[in-house]
């Protein structure tokens, strides 16, 4: 046997691979087309089920109490609005002059009357000023009551030599030199009255200024806020960067407390004055407090389209404090038109 024929022997007995390689694909493949088939399946019968049940039945009525539904539809007829408690009196105690803090006599929390001692500031150098203007005026009034003397003391001079001049005992020398005399204290005392007169109001100057060292309160009220301490720096005027104080105490006047709640200006049209408010502090949830409308602030924010109300408590109590949180209900009122009554 040649080798040809050999080769083509050994050729016919070779495999050929493609076959096998395409039925190994053919049988991996199977497995997922099987489970896709299987998917497919079940969300039919997930479907067919869905549609085949029934829906719920509706929950069975519950009786409602006529005094929640009466509660409830009174609500539904006031104007609900939220806001805080503002004191219309309230302001930071200050000196009108630059000065040392000497003692201060107020706490926090504490009462006062009008007029009261609050603080007092250093008044070494005032005082001093004052007693030297008292001293001034005191020795222009001397000089003043010296001229008046000599001045009554010529003028009667005078009248002698004026009665005396008809007869020709007096020479006209002499009734010349007695008037100029009585001339020149007349405008000493002119001169006189003028510097007492600068003396007192210079001594008025200086007891109004030592009286500024004294910081008075200019209303009742309590004092909620203490700002300065003996040994401080006080001053009308802040001085940007430095230490200075500009007030000793802030103190509010607890009977000008009021509510102000912003109203959204599309439901402005249900408030008017003299309206009834109850509100509700959240501080006291369950405490209601008669109130009612004061006045509309006849202005609107256009950031947040709302309009101020002020709503005056009709209950003082010491309970309500400033900027606490508070939510109103305006009542419905009578007075108003059917479509501004009407329901937003």
């Amino acid at each position: 046997m040649t080798d040809e024929s050999r080769s083509s022997q050994l050729r016919s007995l070779k495999i050929e691979r493609t076959a096998d390689v395409h039925l190994q694909d053919r049988q991996r493949q199977w497995p997922k087309w099987l489970a896709g088939a299987v998917a497919l399946g079940l969300l039919g019968i997930v479907s067919l089920w869905l549609l085949r049940t029934p829906p719920p039945a509706p929950p069975a009525a519950t009786p409602v109490d006529p005094a929640l539904t009466q509660s409830a539809s009174s609500r539904a007829g006031s104007l609900i609005a939220s806001g805080y408690v503002v004191a219309r009196r309230r302001a930071t105690v200050a000196a009108e002059i630059t000065g040392r803090v000497a003692e201060v006599l107020v706490e926090e929390g504490m009462v006062v009357a009008p007029g009261q001692l609050l603080a007092r500031l250093d008044d070494t150098l005032a005082s001093t000023d004052y007693a030297t203007a008292i001293a001034r005026a005191d020795a222009a009034l001397a000089a003043v009551n010296s001229i008046k003397a000599q001045l009554a003391d010529a003028e009667r001079i005078q009248t002698r030599i004026q009665t005396l001049a008809p007869s020709h005992l007096v020479s006209d020398a002499e009734l010349t030199r007695t008037a100029a005399q009585v001339a020149d204290l007349q405008a000493q005392r002119v001169r006189a009255d003028a510097n007492l007169a600068s003396a007192r109001s210079d001594t008025k100057h200086a007891h109004e200024l030592l009286d500024k060292h004294r910081i008075l309160a200019p209303f009742a009220g309590v004092v909620v806020d203490k700002n300065a301490q003996p040994g401080e720096i006080i001053s009308p005027m802040s001085a940007g960067g430095g230490f200075t104080r500009t007030g000793i105490c802030t103190l509010v006047d607890m009977d000008s407390l009021e509510i102000e709640v912003d109203v959204n200006e599309a439901y402005i049209a249900r408030v008017e004055a003299d309206q009834s408010v109850k509100a509700t502090l959240d501080a006291y949830p369950d405490w209601t407090i008669p109130a009612k409308v004061i006045a509309i602030v006849p202005t609107a924010n256009r950031e947040k389209a709302t309009v101020r109300v002020r709503i005056a408590l009709l209950q003082k109590d010491p309970r309500i404090l400033p900027d606490m949180a508070v939510k109103v209900a305006i009542e419905a009122s009578t007075n108003l038109t059917p479509s501004s009554q009407a329901t937003p």
